[in-house]
């Protein structure tokens, strides 16, 4: 009796995140294990991570590195020795690095995720001084990503000028582009608050590259305007980290701005229902998932005026871009918004060029073809 016929998977499939722990990164990392489980029936998913409590898909195997964070040195070795002889054990049919550097695995297939934009921006002084972690993955990670890329049956992106710079800076002739969400149908627009006091809100962790300072210092010229009732809620207590404390310092006498702190998923739904309209002003993504969930509750959109914000907001029936470095050009959408002269206008954007995969599924699907 074969396998198959017994019952028994297969295939198996790796994911490995072991040290994707909070924020997008880790959603990205569960709503790809969820989605196998539906793309590859009969397969075996095996689940690398930091921690098993951070995984709750029924059905997977899940083994445990909780050192794997503890050093960056730690790291590398894990992942460029330590992971062959696991490999060999496994027997992947395909192995999947969800964390952007390509281990060196035995398996029949493997591919890399790469959604740390950091080596494609240009980091800043507040970078070295507030995340002194990101402004040297902006340094080095340009290498990190490259080592053994080319062991890799596909590298996969989450947006087309991402796939541009892989191609030009690493000759890597299949690159991916793969939404983490599909397309969102924005069914319809909040309807805008009869009078003033609109309620913006940004939703992200206190990292500099966010970009907190210039909604900031675009509501310090608001408030000069007596007439200005509008409101700003960002997702920061001020206490996190050196950053957010920087921020409560600079900012925390604005009469506008809410410190709301971080949120649940459940209180993350109940103010996207709450507010008026989105604001998204980080310097650098590779996606960006506050703009498809704003989108999906109807909510009017100001973007950054960068790639990576025009392709994940797509097609849009109200966003207005700004530019980033400029604190006045977001505060007069912001005060436009807040008059009712309805800023945020139509968008329209193709999709990419193939290979695409618009969703999870299809990206695994795309993936495990031929095996």
């Amino acid at each position: 009796m074969n396998a198959e016929a017994a019952g028994r998977p297969t295939k198996t499939i790796v994911i490995s995140g072991v040290n994707l722990v909070e924020g997008g990164p880790l959603t990205v990392f569960r709503d790809c294990i969820a989605a196998a489980t539906q793309a590859l029936p009969g397969w075996r998913v095996v689940v690398l991570a930091h921690d098993a409590k951070l995984i709750t898909t029924p059905g997977v195997e899940v083994m445990a590195f909780p050192k794997a964070k503890s050093r960056w040195l730690r790291r590398l070795a894990l992942e460029w020795h330590g992971m062959r002889p696991l490999s060999r054990e496994l027997r992947a049919d395909l192995w999947l690095c969800m964390h952007d550097m390509t281990a060196r695995v035995d398996a029949r297939r493997q591919a890399v995720y790469c959604h740390n934009p950091s080596p494609f921006s240009r980091a800043t002084w507040r970078d070295a001084l507030f995340s002194p972690t990101y402004f040297a993955f902006s340094l080095l990670y340009r290498y990190l990503y490259g080592a053994f890329i080319h062991r890799n049956h596909a590298v996969v992106v989450q947006q087309e000028w991402l796939r541009r710079c892989f191609q030009r800076l690493y000759g890597v002739e299949r690159v991916i582009v793969a939404h983490p969400q599909p397309e969102v149908a924005q069914a319809g627009v909040k309807p805008a608050r009869q009078g003033p006091g609109n309620v913006f809100f940004f939703p992200a962790l206190p990292r500099s590259f966010k970009n907190f300072e210039v909604i900031g210092e675009a509501v310090a010229l608001l408030e000069q305007d007596p007439a200005w009732q509008g409101k700003v809620r960002w997702t920061l207590s001020g206490d996190e980290n050196r950053y957010a404390a920087w921020l409560r310092r600079r900012f925390g006498h604005l009469r506008s701005i809410e410190w709301i702190g971080l949120q649940t998923r459940e209180q993350m739904q109940a103010q996207y229902d709450a507010v008026d309209c989105l604001l998204f002003p980080s310097r650098v993504e590779t996606w960006g998932l506050p703009l498809s969930e704003g989108k999906r509750h109807g909510l009017p959109l100001i973007a950054a005026d960068l790639p990576y914000a025009h392709e994940t907001v797509g097609n849009c029936d109200a966003v207005a871009y700004f530019d980033v470095q400029d604190p006045a050009d977001l505060a007069r959408r912001m005060a436009a918004f807040e008059n009712g002269e309805q800023p945020c206008k139509p968008a329209r954007l193709d999709p990419p060029a193939a290979p695409f995969a618009p969703d999870w599924i299809a990206l695994l699907k795309l993936l495990a073809e031929g095996l």
